[in-house]
């Protein structure tokens, strides 16, 4: 069963998720299983770890947290339990 999170935080002005996004690992795995999967959305990030490598899930995970906590606003990480309302 996959866990989906919202990491909820204020994105600048003219601020770019290039970054961000380059830096992430594969989110393939061998069989041409889905790893994760995201959105940029406009409260932040979705984030949805399939559960099928958590090492790199986490990798990929901690990357959009850090990228969030980098522009020193406050950040929510909400898991989301029941059916993706897109906020």
């Amino acid at each position: 069963m996959a866990r989906e999170y919202r990491i909820k935080w204020q994105k600048p002005n003219g601020w770019d998720s290039s970054a961000v996004l380059q830096g992430l690992p594969s989110p393939i795995a061998p069989g041409f299983r889905e790893i994760y999967n995201y959105s940029v959305e406009k409260y932040g990030f979705y984030f949805i770890d399939q559960m099928v490598s958590s090492e790199i899930a986490a990798i990929a995970f901690k990357s959009f947290i850090d990228e969030a906590l980098s522009h020193g606003q406050p950040v929510v990480i909400e898991e989301i339990t029941g059916p993706r309302a897109i906020t």
